[in-house]
């Protein structure tokens, strides 16, 4: 049971990273991989903050804010400089490594004995049930801090989706989305679309950074290393959710983005307790990827084939 709650908590925060590379590769068909700077950027702002007696909550906030700065130089370089987006994102992820040592000031920052949104969690939830350490679920004991972190990921995560769907049926949200679709027809409606990418990937970068900020408080450490392959993660994610809830429409999105990551990381679960190499791990993520890149196109071909056959 620990195992799978474990698994879903991790899922949940991964959710956030999720929405971020859904919002840059799906809404801007923008290939942004400043996430896997930004991953580790929200985890190494909000790790040194803690460490230094700041409240894990403005921490958190300050993580979210230092990936929104990212995402936005991100843009700025696409659109003000006019440098390609991929290498944009590679010149910004590339920098962030050293901007991330320098934050934390070594490699590594352990956060156990600190403060953090986790002994929070794990506090309200042994208030909640009167001083409890742990609790039974269908027969299995669950420890009430695992509980406890689960329900806050849970309600942050419903909340966080909540708010972008509602910032997405705004006037400027409706321009963003726009500005994926036709940039063009946003351009002679006399919107900025260079700005709305820069408000985008800012967004995007945002929600990559907090997702980093409740992972290194959840796991107790910031690594500079821990973002590597965030970004195929998080397509993966957005990949599954597409094929879970079968629709484009907004609301369904945001939802199959979140089931997407708690599926995968199931499986990711799954697969590490029958025995797969830990080492192995970015490999078969990277070929799961691509499986589910191409089988879509693959089996639209496979229809026409078959429907030509048929008419032949």
């Amino acid at each position: 049971m620990s195992l799978l709650i474990g698994a879903l908590t991790i899922g949940f925060i991964l959710s956030l990273l999720a929405l971020g590379v859904f919002i840059s590769f799906r809404i801007f068909s923008f290939p942004d991989i400043t996430a896997d700077g930004s991953s580790t950027l929200g985890a190494a702002v909000a790790a040194a903050m803690i460490v230094n007696g700041v409240n894990p909550v403005v921490a958190t906030a300050a993580g979210f804010a230092a990936g929104f700065v990212a995402g936005a130089v991100t843009g700025t370089l696409a659109t003000k400089f006019k440098i390609n987006g991929l290498l944009s994102g590679i010149l910004v992820m590339t920098g962030l490594y050293s901007v991330n040592l320098h934050i934390m000031g070594r490699s590594n920052v352990p956060l156990l004995g600190e403060k953090t949104l986790t002994t929070y969690a794990q506090a309200i939830g042994t208030t909640v049930l009167g001083g409890r350490t742990s609790l039974n679920v269908m027969g299995w004991e669950v420890s009430t801090l695992d509980a406890s972190v689960l329900g806050l990921t849970f309600v942050a995560i419903a909340l966080t989706g909540v708010l972008l769907y509602a910032f997405f049926q705004t006037h400027l949200g409706t321009a963003m989305r726009a500005t994926g679709d036709n940039s063009r027809m946003i351009r002679a409606l006399g919107v900025n679309d260079g700005n709305m990418i820069v408000l985008g990937l800012a967004v995007s970068n945002g929600l990559v950074a907090l997702s980093g900020a409740f992972l290194a408080q959840y796991q107790g450490f910031a690594d500079v290393q821990m973002g590597i392959g965030m970004v195929v993660w998080g397509l993966a994610s957005v990949i599954i959710g597409e094929a879970l809830v079968g629709t484009r429409q907004l609301g369904f999105i945001i939802c199959g983005a979140v089931m997407g990551s708690i599926l995968f990381r199931l499986l990711v679960a799954i697969a590490l307790r029958l025995g797969l190499n830990p080492n192995d791990l970015k490999l078969i993520t990277a070929v799961f990827v691509f499986l589910a890149l191409i089988l879509p196109s693959l089996m639209r071909k496979f229809r026409s084939r078959r429907v030509r056959l048929s008419h032949a």
